[in-house]
């Protein structure tokens, strides 16, 4: 438990962290509002085909903060310390505070994970507000079970952060490819018109447990953004399962090797 409160008291002394805050609190209300009010018009032309989904875009392309935050977390450990402090990594002064790099990890991962759910229940907040106020009277129900599952989208997206991070001990390319993937150009979206296996990548798989609409589930061209392939809980186990091995091959990895980048 110390270990766990040390790791929050540590991330919330990093600058960025504040940033990924902002952003994750920010970006997807925006990415709302303006997905509602292109929906707006359409509805006023009679043309409105994707009402179901609004709101939920935002929280699935919003996501920018938690991949932030799952970096930052790791690479802040590799970063130099201040010459009066010795100049070496935070990593070495972490690990003599907690001599078992298991423990060390479980603490780290624990600290992403309750701040990626209290940072997406934010998010959630101001989208919905922001869908509302720009939808009024035309503003889709928000379903409980899709938006538990937008909860664990960010938490799940977070924690692929971390593991990605830890394994490559590098802030930068985690960094790097998962903001454009998940802002300029989605690879997994890419690649599925050239096969069904994109369905099974992470963030693919992850949308299924809330861009769902039950008009849409199972029917490709229904007009949907996201066109549903997987269950919910199919999508939600697939997602899980690679944060799983890729969190568990970064332990390994960190367990066996050096401290010093």
């Amino acid at each position: 438990m110390r270990a766990f409160q040390a790791e929050l008291s540590k991330l919330f002394s990093l600058p960025g962290i504040w940033l990924a805050v902002v952003i994750g609190a920010v970006a997807p209300a925006v990415i709302a509002a303006l997905d509602a009010i292109a929906e707006k018009e359409a509805i006023i032309a009679g043309v409105s085909t994707r009402l179901p989904e609004m709101g939920y875009s935002g929280l699935g392309l919003g996501v920018q903060g938690v991949i932030i935050l799952g970096v930052l977390a790791v690479s802040s450990e590799y970063a130099a310390e201040s010459s009066e402090t010795g100049g070496g990594q935070q990593m070495t002064t972490s690990l003599t505070a907690v001599s078992s790099r298991l423990h060390f990890l479980l603490a780290k991962a624990g600290a992403v994970t309750v701040i990626s759910i209290l940072l997406s229940m934010v998010a959630i907040l101001t989208t919905v507000s922001a869908t509302h106020l720009i939808l009024g009277e035309y503003t889709p129900a928000f379903e409980g079970s899709r938006l538990a599952g937008a909860v664990c989208y960010w938490t799940f997206t977070a924690l692929l952060a971390f593991g990605m991070t830890l394994l490559t001990r590098n802030g930068i390319i985690p960094l790097a490819v998962l903001i454009i993937n998940s802002s300029v150009v989605s690879f997994s979206v890419l690649l599925h018109k050239v096969t069904k296996l994109a369905f099974y990548l992470p963030d693919r798989a992850g949308f299924e447990m809330f861009m769902f609409t039950s008009g849409s589930a199972h029917t490709p061209g229904t007009g949907s953004l996201f066109e549903s392939y997987l269950t919910p809980l199919t999508g939600g186990l697939v997602m899980f399962a690679w944060v799983a091995v890729i969190v568990i091959a970064a332990a390994i990895v960190f367990r066996r090797r050096d401290v010093a980048a």
